[in-house]
C-alpha cells in the first residue's frame, strides 16, 4: 500500500516554515528537504513540514537512504509506502515521533 503524497510548492512549504523561499531552497541543496520536478514545478510533499518545522528525524532519514543509493523520487516513494512492520507508512512514523524505528528500516533499505 502507497499512500499519495500531498504536494506544495516551494513557497507554500516556505510560509508553512516561516522563511524566505530562498531558505527553502537552501535547504534543499543541503539535503534537509526532498523535492522533486512536477510538470516542470519544484514540489515538497506537504507532509514533510509539521507545526512548522521540518519533520523531525526526517533529514537523518533522507541521509540514511541516500546512502543506501535512493533518489530523491524513490526515498519519498519509499516514505509513503506502508510498512507492516511499523505499523503504516515510514512518514506516519515519523510524524509520530518513532524515527528511531524508521531510522532502522532506513539503514537497510539499501540491502
Amino acid at each position: 500500500m502507497t499512500d499519495t503524497p500531498t504536494y506544495a510548492s516551494v513557497p507554500a512549504i516556505a510560509d508553512e516554515l516561516n522563511l524566505p523561499v530562498t531558505k527553502v531552497h537552501q535547504l534543499i541543496r543541503d539535503g534537509q528537504l526532498v523535492a522533486v520536478r512536477l510538470d516542470g514545478i519544484l514540489r515538497i510533499p506537504a507532509e514533510f513540514v509539521a507545526d512548522g518545522l521540518v519533520v523531525k528525524g526526517l533529514p537523518a532519514t533522507f541521509t540514511l537512504l541516500r546512502d543506501a543509493g535512493y533518489r530523491d523520487d524513490e526515498i519519498i516513494t519509499w516514505l509513503f509506502t506502508g510498512d507492516d512492520s511499523l505499523p503504516g507508512t515510514p512518514i506516519a512514523a515519523l510524524r509520530e515521533n518513532r524515527g528511531r524505528e524508521v531510522h532502522r528500516r532506513a539503514q537497510v533499505a539499501g540491502f
